[in-house]
């Protein structure tokens, strides 16, 4: 596991010169958008670990592992609570692409999957975009990722395949568990 590395450091002209990074010029250039607390934020070690390990062992996009610390951030916070939707998506954006860059760094590619972050509320003109529920308040989804090297555990959906091509009659997936010895 790559995990021990230390930490991939993004610069704002490195993410200007990404393929998608570039497009987010709006972002870096607004001096209210909290783009270098961002940056900073990724540029740690220990959250880069986290971001991994949310994929391989709690089967969930990169961004889980530190949503809820991001969004606490006071600049970031600020920022996303304000009234002006299409700033706030476009810093949303800009992570999901920081994120990529990170993970790429780190051994990881896109599956062209998401993953649910959060439950988006209704879409009232007067307030910001938020959720109602889910573990982020901000971000609605995440795309997920897999080591290139491959990953070292396999998914549920796939051991439960496995069993029932098997004939298994333990399988989660037939929720069917035979008593143990002894069980009347």
């Amino acid at each position: 596991m790559r995990s021990e590395l230390a930490a991939e450091t993004i610069t704002r002209d490195e993410f200007l010169s990404d393929r998608h990074g570039k497009t987010f010029g709006d972002v870096l250039k607004d001096p209210d958008a909290p783009f270098d607390a961002v940056l900073e934020f990724f540029n740690d070690a220990a959250r880069q670990r986290r971001m991994e390990e949310s994929e391989i062992h709690h089967d969930r996009a990169p961004l889980a592992g530190v949503v809820r610390e991001l969004e606490s951030l006071p600049p970031v916070r600020k920022f996303l609570e304000t009234l002006h939707r299409r700033r706030s998506a476009r810093l949303r954006q800009a992570i999901g692409v920081l994120v990529r860059m990170i993970m790429e760094r780190r051994g990881w590619r896109t599956t062209g999957k998401k993953g649910s972050l959060g439950v988006r509320g209704s879409a009232d003109s007067g307030t910001p975009y938020r959720n109602t529920g889910g573990l982020s308040l901000w971000f609605i989804r995440a795309e997920r990722y897999r080591r290139e090297d491959g990953m070292p555990f396999r998914s549920v959906r796939d051991r439960c395949q496995d069993l029932d091509a098997a004939g298994s009659t333990d399988s989660p997936a037939t929720g069917h568990v035979p008593p143990e010895a002894g069980d009347v």
